[in-house]
Formats: C-alpha cells, structure tokens, sequence
C-alpha cells in the first residue's frame, strides 16, 4: 500500500523543466530608437507618413526627408512608409535597426476605360 501511495504522488506530482525563454524575451524587449530619411530619385521627400502597423502610433518626415520615431521599437516591429503617389513601403525592425535609409518608387495610376459618354436619360430641353 505505501508503494502505491510513493507511485501516485510521483505521477501526479508537476515536474517543471529550466527553458530559454528568459534569454529570448530580453532580446525580443529590447527598446530601439529608429530615425532615418525618406526620398525618391529627385531629392528628399517632405510629408511621408511612417507609422507603426497595427497602431496609430505614427511621425512625418520634415523638409530634409528626416523623421525620428516618436516612439521606442522592438524587434518585430513593422513600420508602413506611405506618401501619395508612391508605392507603400514596409520595413521591419530587427536589433540592428537603428537607421533607415528608404527611396520610394512612384506608383502608376492608370484610368481604366473611358468615360461614359451616353446618358441613362435624356434632356427634356428643345432646341
């Protein structure tokens, strides 16, 4: 009877393992202050919005292309480049990311078909 008792006790007894989630939580909270400049072929590019996906978290560049993040990074972190008439950009932080240097591309907008010329009614002015 004691036997079974010491079995029972072992069995149902939680056992807890050491585990490496305390090495990658650090990394993965580490704070980065991220600051760059946007442009596109002519020159630095005034009024780019850069915000951080998912939030409303956000900054605009200056007249020299320049932003500083308001807010501090962490690794994994996905900020969205976006300016009308350029393709949106996203860039995602890793721990070396301290400093993005980004050219846009324009976007083409094509019209699609011409325009409709007939009426689905008709004046009721005579000449």
């Amino acid at each position: 009877m004691v036997g079974f008792v010491i079995i029972a006790m072992f069995t149902s007894n939680t056992t807890y393992a050491q585990t490496n989630t305390a090495t990658s939580t650090v990394a993965s909270d580490q704070q980065l202050t991220v600051k760059g400049t946007v442009g596109d072929d002519d020159g630095p590019l005034e009024g780019v919005s850069i915000i951080k996906k998912g939030t409303v978290i956000g900054t605009a560049t200056d007249k020299n292309g320049t932003f500083i993040f308001p807010k501090p990074l962490k690794t994994g972190d996905t900020l969205l480049f976006s300016y009308l008439g350029y393709e949106e950009v996203e860039v995602k932080i890793d721990k070396n990311t301290t400093f993005i240097k980004l050219i846009l591309t324009s976007d083409v907008v094509e019209m699609m078909g011409a325009l409709q010329t007939e009426k689905p009614y008709k004046s009721k002015r005579k000449n």
